[in-house]
């Protein structure tokens, strides 16, 4: 609904994101009425540190508007990706946003790209995914876990994106992405603790003319197996990152003015005399008292055009063979 195309005014249904502080954010429904955990109809009303708010007010009010609680305020924004990535229930260990915009960028992602996911988890990188490729583009996702896939598809259907996603439940490791998928995706990613078994499949559904894979994988050992196999099967441009986003803080400091007036004149005796110290306020960049600890190597590898792939796979094991 409102993650498909921007609005202005909140209607019944809409996901909206409650914005109170930049730690304080929240996935609202503008819905009059909800069911609670007994199975009772009962009035909508969110809890926040700062008050109740009954959601069916918001109804009819401008994406954007500041909005009045008991003791505060806060304001209303329309959903993006990022936005969700900070507030959707978490099912799995999901990516971030710093990760998942290495893998846009690395996959070349386009308005009309097709591309396969595996695996689908809370529904993290879907959404930017969707919203990369849309609206002639789709996404092709697949998890393993039957009730966790059901809910990311309930989620895309109620934020409006259900044309532009097909969920799949199946073990990709083992049974591969499905003949459909032959030859028809432009880049594939993997979310898989044995990401290797999944390669040799990928193979399969990438393009004819070739495409690109992204393997995100929280240990080296993952990675170092991942690697050996595109070297195998012909992969080439293979490379792994980590994306670590350091924020630093402005912030005024009086700091000592340099006086190098002494140099140009000569000395009368009077050096010995202490003086006070000049300072100045100036506004400064101040790092960060702790650095992000580290969440996952993100691989990256492309396939060639099927015509020059027997001689890449040549090199490559010619590569291979020369480490060893």
């Amino acid at each position: 609904m409102s993650f498909d195309g921007y609005k202005h005014i909140i209607y019944e249904g809409d996901t909206v994101i409650l914005y109170l502080t930049i730690t304080q954010v929240y996935c609202i429904k503008a819905e009059t009425k909800t069911v609670n955990k007994k199975g009772t109809v009962v009035e909508n009303v969110f809890q926040t540190p700062y008050g109740a708010l009954k959601c069916g007010e918001l109804i009819g009010k401008y994406y954007g508007s500041k909005i009045s609680l008991s003791k505060g305020w806060g304001y209303v924004l329309q959903p993006t990706p990022e936005l969700w990535t900070i507030t959707l229930p978490h099912r799995t260990q999901i990516i971030y946003t710093p990760d998942i915009s290495m893998i846009i960028l690395q996959l070349e992602l386009c308005p009309g790209s097709t591309v396969v996911e595996s695996g689908t988890g809370s529904g993290s990188l879907s959404h930017a995914l969707i919203r990369a490729v849309k609206p002639h583009g789709h996404l092709y996702t697949f998890d393993f876990h039957e009730a966790r896939a059901d809910t990311a598809l309930e989620e895309f259907r109620d934020h409006g994106l259900a044309n532009y996603v097909t969920v799949n439940t199946r073990d990709v490791c083992e049974n591969g992405f499905g003949d459909d998928l032959n030859y028809k995706a432009d880049a594939v990613f993997l979310d898989l603790p044995h990401p290797w078994l999944a390669i040799p499949h990928a193979l399969n559904v990438l393009k004819r003319t070739g495409g690109r894979l992204c393997s995100f994988s929280p240990c080296i050992e993952q990675v170092q197996r991942s690697c050996l196999m595109l070297l195998k099967l012909g992969f080439q441009e293979i490379q792994t990152v980590e994306v670590l986003q350091t924020q630093y803080g402005v912030h005024q400091r009086h700091l000592p003015v340099l006086n190098l007036d002494f140099l140009k004149n000569e000395k009368d005796g009077s050096e010995g005399e202490k003086k006070e110290r000049e300072v100045q306020k100036v506004v400064t960049m101040i790092p960060p008292p702790s650095m992000p600890g580290h969440t996952g190597y993100l691989t990256f590898a492309t396939l060639p055009p099927v015509w020059a792939r027997n001689l890449q796979i040549t090199l490559n094991q010619n590569d291979i063979n020369e480490a060893d």
